[in-house]
């Protein structure tokens, strides 16, 4: 509903876009969100616009806005060809996965931020196949789209397309399946909250 209507941060905006387009329930929930939307607009009386918000409008349309940096690394991740990522995170950093320039972060797990502001990070996570993540729970909220492969954790399994949702009350130890490294499109908007110390001296670095 706050993706309806908008009023998402960038980061969690970002990985709810990707989730819906992966997800044909959603997409249908999502239709049902906007059309509420518009019956209720067409209950609010007219505003005042200025004279040039239509010109404005078409020049974000037509890309005027400022682009996504771009990085390059080699080709050939996972033998993939083609497009990979969700059209809507395809778009926002220009680049699908062969190009995204990972960074290591411990434990074969890379990283690559893709948003980061003041209201949240927005960060793929590539966790190698049968890897365990430390156990932790979470300062705020996070949402977790997984693009490949799945993990499971104490609440369920995770496969391309689903979404978890963590927040102060979720304590768990993500497990990445055997047989494919795990791929995920991660929003947070608060440091998590590692058990063990060796996690947390290496958070500072890691940016997690």
């Amino acid at each position: 509903m706050g993706y309806a209507a908008g009023a998402l941060p960038q980061a969690f905006d970002l990985v709810v876009a990707s989730h819906v387009s992966l997800s044909a329930d959603s997409r249908t929930r999502l239709d049902g969100f906007e059309a509420l939307g518009g019956a209720l607009l067409n209950e609010v009386e007219g505003a005042e616009i200025a004279d040039d918000s239509f010109a404005t409008v078409v020049a974000r349309i037509n890309g005027d806005a400022p682009e996504a940096t771009q990085q390059t690394v080699p080709s050939g991740h996972n033998g993939h060809s083609g497009p990979f990522l969700p059209r809507p995170l395809r778009d926002a950093i220009g680049q699908d996965i062969d190009a995204i320039a990972w960074r290591p972060i411990g434990m074969g797990v890379k990283q690559a931020i893709v948003h980061d502001d003041h209201e949240g990070t927005a960060r793929l996570l590539l966790i190698p196949a049968g890897v365990e993540m430390p156990k932790h729970s979470h300062r705020g909220l996070e949402l977790t789209l997984v693009l490949q492969g799945a993990y499971s954790d104490e609440d369920g399994r995770y496969a391309r397309g689903d979404i978890e949702e963590a927040d102060e009350d979720t304590h768990h130890t993500p497990v990445a399946e055997a047989g494919e490294d795990c791929i995920c499109l991660i929003a947070t908007n608060a440091r998590l909250k590692f058990d063990n110390l060796l996690p947390r001296i290496a958070q500072p670095f890691i940016g997690i």
